[in-house]
């Protein structure tokens, strides 16, 4: 096994440092996610710290890590005598993105179970992480099915295997830890307030931690041993820390002052729920213990505060995690007093708490001490200097001057409010990756058939395997009440549920769509499907047109919340080069096709249908759209057209793609995607 890179060598990233220090001296506060950029040592400092966690008695043999002292009387390898046991380190499990159900939950022998009656359980990561770490890098990406079961194990500390009437269960007690990066796609509402702590994490902007943070990769990478080495003392000394700590934990006292306070921020900050309040309470109870002290002070909860409340405020994917430090200050010094803290709760951005400054190379100094850099940003923008909000046209900007775009171009305008839209699908049964938008054949959802397993067999048919075997019994020479079943006669239960499509947005940009009214309500509803998109687990991409060319605004990605970003500084302006956006459009999909082929598009074209620019320009624009229709890519047309005289241009661009049309009137009145569900479902009926 490799050297793993010690945890007190990570260069700075103390919010990091000291939120996985918390959970490993109390798992009851509940886990931590970590969201940066890539090459932000996430994934390192989270290795780094099993070997910082102290060792666990368990059962000698026990396949489930029983405590000795009250082993499970549930336990599958059960019963366990109480006595003594052995120690082991703690573990660290790594659950892969692509992991099956079988793999985190543990897997029957189906085979024996039919023909013998036995229980032979095979564990899985659940099991492997009970009484330690469940490590999930891109958690993000995780599939839904693999969050639901995770969510089940979070709740009730047990994992519950149930298959053809054979039902296992063991205890799954674990911290969870699990990194991403925002830019490729936002974690579901339920998965995200299971995280007790959030830290945003990004690389350093300072030239001289740079420099140190790759003197130290380099060691690292030329003598692991010998650089773990150098690094020991400090990796003891953190270690005896947190032991030092847990020991110290039972003692603290969380007074009522300090209660209040937790209390009135979570109310004046809108969280839903209670858990906030909880994971807050023992986050500062753990703070204090961590800072050896037995009394929890005002710098803890504001603390707690930075580090349980940022990922709970989010009331949509287009929010930016992060509390408003001065709101926070305020009411801590509003609520505060009569418990012998100072009310503003360390408000300092240094962090003073009148000791020296910590160790820039060693783990944070204690409880109390406030994140350099917030989860909101605030060390970037906190000036107030630029917002990176561009005036819309025709406003004055700050300096009291209007903003000058370039020739024929006008700045963006804002969005109108989003809505709520119905769901919008793709004909047909698919069979692309689980999500919540169009039909599939999915490992998941109701049975519809059966088929001989292709590989392992995850679902069982019950029915079809002994209707399968049944002739065979006497050939067998069946004796006993036990059904005799050979491989071949088993048969894998095939389901239809969810897929998750890609949809991508056509957008017209030209200067015929450049009214402010028409453009604000036109992106409005680009974000509510947006919006729609993040709740069915989607792919989205942004290709616009303008001037005289296309251009991919969004490569196909996750993150709806970046397609939302650039939506919102689209500029407008110069000529309408339909057919250009069209065929950028199809380069889109034709690549996405060779990499995901399972997946299937639906393509949103938002235009008044005009083509200027070029040579017979609405001709192209035809030709271009009967690429579609010839792939059998499912489209809808948004018809932006708009004055008493109207051309339909947008609906003769729908008829040549095959798809459907609806206008900007009857998408301000109801949702676009209930009406383009009503229009496939007719042209279905009509087919």
């Amino acid at each position: 096994m490799s050297t793993p890179f010690p945890f007190t060598a990570v260069v700075g990233q103390d919010d990091l440092r000291l939120a996985l220090l918390l959970n490993a001296v109390s798992p009851a506060v509940g886990g931590v996610l970590v969201r940066g950029e890539k090459g932000t040592a996430k994934s390192t400092a989270v290795r780094a710290l099993s070997a910082l966690m102290p060792e666990v008695d368990v059962v000698a043999g026990c396949r489930f890590s029983c405590a000795p002292a009250a082993p499970d009387p549930a336990c599958p390898d059960g019963p366990h005598e109480v006595g003594a046991g052995v120690q082991r380190p703690a573990r660290m499990v790594e659950l892969p993105v692509g992991a099956s159900e079988d793999r985190l939950v543990g897997a029957l022998d189906i085979e024996r179970a039919l023909a013998e009656g036995v229980k032979a359980f095979e564990p899985g990561l659940l099991a492997d992480a009970h009484r330690g770490i469940l490590y999930v890098d891109e958690v993000n990406l995780l599939h839904d099915h693999l969050v639901d079961l995770l969510l089940d194990a979070a709740a009730m500390g047990a994992s519950y295997v149930e298959r053809e009437g054979v039902s296992v269960r063991h205890a799954a007690r674990f911290l969870l830890v699990g990194t991403m990066n925002p830019e490729e796609g936002e974690l579901r509402p339920q998965l995200l307030d299971r995280f007790g702590l959030t830290v945003e994490v990004a690389a350093s902007r300072e030239p001289d931690q740079r420099v140190e943070v790759v003197r130290r990769r380099l060691a690292y990478d030329d003598d692991p041993d010998g650089f773990a080495g150098r690094w020991a003392d400090e990796e003891t000394s953190v270690r005896a820390r947190i032991v030092a700590a847990r020991k110290l934990l039972p003692s603290v006292v969380l007074g009522d002052g300090a209660l209040r306070q937790i209390a009135a921020t979570c109310a004046a900050f809108e969280v839903d729920g209670m858990r906030a309040d909880i994971v807050m309470a023992r986050t500062a109870t753990t703070l204090a213990a961590w800072a050896g002290r037995t009394e929890v002070l005002a710098e803890d909860v504001r603390q707690a505060a930075l580090l349980a409340l940022p990922h709970r405020r989010r009331r949509n994917p287009f929010d930016a995690p992060g509390l408003d430090e001065d709101k926070l200050d305020e009411t801590l010094e509003e609520f505060g007093g009569g418990d012998g803290s100072n009310g503003s709760g360390g408000s300092d951005d240094s962090g003073d708490s009148g000791d020296e400054d910590p160790d820039p190379d060693g783990p944070d100094g204690g409880g109390g001490q406030p994140p350099q850099e917030g989860p909101d940003g605030s060390n970037d923008d906190g000036s107030g200097e630029s917002s990176g909000e561009v005036p819309a046209q025709g406003e004055p900007s700050e300096s009291g001057q209007a903003p000058s775009p370039g020739a024929g171009e006008q700045a963006p305008v804002r969005a109108a409010e989003p809505f709520r839209t119905k769901v919008l699908s793709v004909p047909g049964l698919g069979e692309g990756a689980a999500g919540r938008r169009s039909r599939a054949r999915t490992e998941h959802g109701r049975t519809t058939g059966a088929r001989r397993p292709q590989g392992a067999l995850t679902k069982l048919h019950l029915a079809a395997t002994v209707q399968a075997a049944a002739p065979h019994q006497r050939a067998r020479g069946r004796s006993g009440p036990g059904l005799v079943v050979r491989r071949d006669d088993l048969r894998q239960a095939t389901r239809e549920g969810r897929e998750g499509n890609l949809v991508l947005f056509v957008v017209d940009a030209s200067g015929s769509m450049a009214a402010r009214q028409r453009m604000s309500a036109v992106k409005g509803a680009v974000l509510s499907l947006l919006l729609d998109a993040y709740q069915r687990r989607d792919k989205v991409g942004l290709v616009t047109f303008r001037g005289s060319t296309g251009e991919v605004a969004l490569p196909p990605t996750s993150s709806v919340d970046a397609a939302a970003v650039r939506l919102e500084s689209l500029p407008t302006g110069g000529r309408t080069p339909l057919a250009a956006g069209l065929l950028r459009a199809h380069d889109v999909l034709r690549v996405e096709r060779l990499r995901d082929p399972a997946r299937r598009a639906l393509m949103v074209v938002v235009t008044d249908g005009r083509a200027t620019g070029g040579p017979e320009p609405v001709n192209l624009a035809g030709r271009a759209a009967r690429l579609f229709a010839a792939d059998g890519v499912a489209s809808v047309v948004v018809d932006c057209e708009s004055g008493p005289v109207r051309l339909g241009l947008a609906g003769q661009l729908a008829g040549e793609l095959g798809g459907t049309a609806v206008t900007l009137d009857e998408l301000r009145a109801d949702s676009i995607a209930g009406l383009v569900r009503d229009v496939q479902g007719n042209s279905r009926r009509a087919a």
